[in-house]
């Protein structure tokens, strides 16, 4: 776990990468919606660990346990929030924050709590239209809000996985989550280096919602990979060389590797190959 008052992890690594992606995709939910979903995500959260055993192994993040798990959401929570109040035009050089943590295990449930509180104190003060730094697309305050909320909600499930529950996970929101990470994820690279061989010579992967209208249909190039736009544009079904379809809930946690594309609940066709090159190196 790291020292005291430091977070570590990618959440607050690399620079921006060179792909022209519009600020605003239209899966995105409002600023607004993105901050109460991170109260609603946090309070789900607290919900699960209050009363679970601290030491409980999380299978879904191999070596972590709830304590972890619970740690390592609050502290990105209120780092977010200490880049959101500065309004930072330029890569951090230091991840240093008080993070106050509690003085025994039993504590961190509501010092959960209180992280969201200084998140949504953050949220209170911040214009989410404010430009400022960010590793990923969209280059304003809303790009930290809406990252907190997926990083919250994605470690809710996994505290739920970790205590034998099956994540629930609203389908619009879901929706959204599958867009910020296919959005993001040509940026990562800093903290994901095998996002790199992600390259091809055109050949197109559609994600899918069979409960909702999303739809990605996501291009590999020689320089790079990304949402095709322009293709979504048309309002057109463009043929694809491999498709995976599921419902919201499940793209999600498919994205984030806590459900295999194995599952009966996902149905895949096309390129076995370019399905084995996307999953074997979209790791986030």
């Amino acid at each position: 776990m790291p020292a005291a008052n430091q977070v570590t992890g990618p959440e607050t690594s690399g620079e921006h990468g060179t792909m022209e992606i519009p600020d605003h995709s239209r899966w995105a939910s409002t600023p607004a919606a993105h901050r109460n979903a991170v109260a609603a995500e946090t309070a789900r959260f607290v919900s699960v660990v209050k009363g679970a055993q601290p030491a409980t192994p999380v299978p879904s993040c191999p070596g972590w346990t709830l304590v972890d798990l619970i740690r390592h959401t609050g502290s990105v929570q209120r780092w977010f929030s200490v880049l959101l109040r500065q309004l930072v035009q330029e890569p951090p050089r230091s991840r240093d924050v008080d993070l106050r943590l509690p003085a025994d295990e039993d504590g961190y449930p509501d010092w959960l709590t209180s992280s969201a509180a200084e998140a949504a104190s953050a949220f209170a003060v911040t214009d989410p239209d404010a430009p400022m730094w960010v590793w990923g697309a969209d280059r304003h305050a809303r790009f930290w809000v809406r990252r907190m909320l997926f990083e919250t909600l994605v470690h809710r499930a996994d505290a739920e996985l970790a205590v034998g529950l099956r994540p629930e996970i609203d389908r619009d929101l879901a929706a959204d989550g599958v867009d910020e990470f296919l959005v993001n994820l040509p940026f990562a690279s800093p903290f994901a280096p095998k996002v790199a061989n992600l390259r091809g010579d055109g050949e197109t992967i559609r994600f899918r919602c069979t409960d909702s209208d999303g739809d990605w249909l996501v291009r590999l190039r020689p320089d790079g990979f990304g949402i095709d736009h322009d293709a979504a544009a048309t309002g057109t079904a463009t043929p694809a060389d491999a498709t995976v379809q599921g419902a919201a809930a499940d793209l999600l946690l498919l994205m984030y590797g806590r459900l295999d594309r194995g599952s009966e609940v996902f149905e895949s066709s096309g390129n076995e190959d370019l399905l084995t090159l996307w999953f074997s190196n979209s790791e986030f």
